[in-house]
């Protein structure tokens, strides 16, 4: 249920709500706007005799169920939207952000250089798998701790934060120490085990919606991380399996204007995996945040042909730059904010 505090409430009126609010075993998220203080009371339904009662404490205005099963990802919960905030930009409520570079970690020069790139054609963030889930149990698996290794003293040169890929729960603690943002690959989706483990360790998620996924149930994945008290989440639409062969998978440009009207939460495009070939990533990165995207998460390399894994999807460092500058332009126009290239 979602609790309005009046105008006029005092903080100790506030207080003694989220008290009686835990003392009946729910769940409590505060959203404080200039004119309004609503208070989501998180868990099982609530009888009429149980929202009367929060309605006769003081200072309550109203007390309205929350129809929703996503409740903390809900606009119900929180009307404004999440920005979430890195030392290199924003995301959310008008803020755009970057992160890019190669699929998978394959050695310290290829990571290295394509870091450098990316930060110099204006990326915000440096992306690379350290772990890789394949379909086959023989393709490049990726470099492990060596790989995580990698990426942070890529951070530590150029100053990007760093997103990677972890995929069980005994992972997270690891995986942690090296990255900055947790992302949870389109197979790991509905793992719950480990979505509740990554909520617990309190640093940013990129979720990515899994591939049969409808976006109820991307949003009710998102739900177990923001349970576990981590409501730093974005999420990421990375193309849908339809029965079209052309492209890898199907975009779902549609999902983001959705997401945007259902949840508060910073909503992504991924655009290499749908494509599945460099010459259409950029179009669809386009789209996405033509239809209202807060970022984008792209696949880049020094030399795609010789990539060990989705060599044919990954761009050139020309064609990202291409793409940064027409990301610029696009961001203008929309008049959306997008955060300057790092320097230093």
């Amino acid at each position: 249920m979602l609790i309005v505090m009046r105008k006029d409430h005092t903080e100790k009126e506030l207080q003694d709500v989220i008290r009686e609010i835990q003392k009946v075993g729910y769940q409590t998220h505060v959203s404080q706007g200039v004119e309004t203080t609503l208070v989501g009371a998180i868990g099982r339904g609530p009888t009429p005799e149980l929202m009367e009662h929060f309605r006769a404490l003081p200072g309550v205005a109203e007390v309205i169920p929350i129809s929703k099963p996503w409740k903390l990802a809900s606009t119900d919960v929180q009307p404004f939207p999440t920005v979430l905030e890195f030392p290199t930009g924003k995301t959310g409520g008008g803020h755009v952000m970057v992160a890019a570079g190669p699929c998978g970690v394959e050695s310290r020069e290829q990571t290295l250089e394509a870091a450098r790139y990316v930060k110099a054609h204006g990326a915000h963030m440096l992306r690379g798998g350290a772990f890789k889930p394949r379909t086959s149990p023989y393709a490049f698996q990726g470099l492990g701790v060596e790989g995580l290794k990698i990426l942070a003293e890529a951070r530590k040169e150029t100053g990007l934060p760093v997103v990677t890929e972890v995929l069980s729960p005994d992972q997270v603690e690891l995986v942690a120490e090296y990255a900055d943002v947790f992302q949870i690959g389109a197979r790991n989706a509905q793992n719950f085990a480990l979505l509740q483990a990554v909520g617990e360790a309190r640093k940013p998620v990129l979720l990515k919606r899994g591939m049969s996924m409808t976006l109820e149930e991307l949003l009710m994945s998102a739900e177990y991380i923001l349970s576990r008290g981590n409501m730093q989440v974005v999420l990421v639409e990375r193309g849908i399996r339809t029965f079209e062969r052309a492209t890898r998978f199907t975009l779902d440009v549609s999902a983001v204007p959705v997401l945007k009207s259902w949840t508060h939460l910073p909503v992504w495009i991924d655009p290499s995996h749908p494509a599945g070939k460099r010459a259409w990533v950029i179009p669809l990165a386009l789209a996405g945040l033509a239809a209202g995207a807060d970022g984008l998460i792209v696949e880049t390399h020094p030399e795609p042909e010789k990539a060990l894994s989705d060599a044919a999807q990954q761009l050139h460092e020309h064609e990202f730059a291409e793409l940064m500058e027409k990301v610029r332009r696009l961001a203008q126009a929309l008049g959306k904010t997008l955060a300057h290239p790092v320097l230093g």
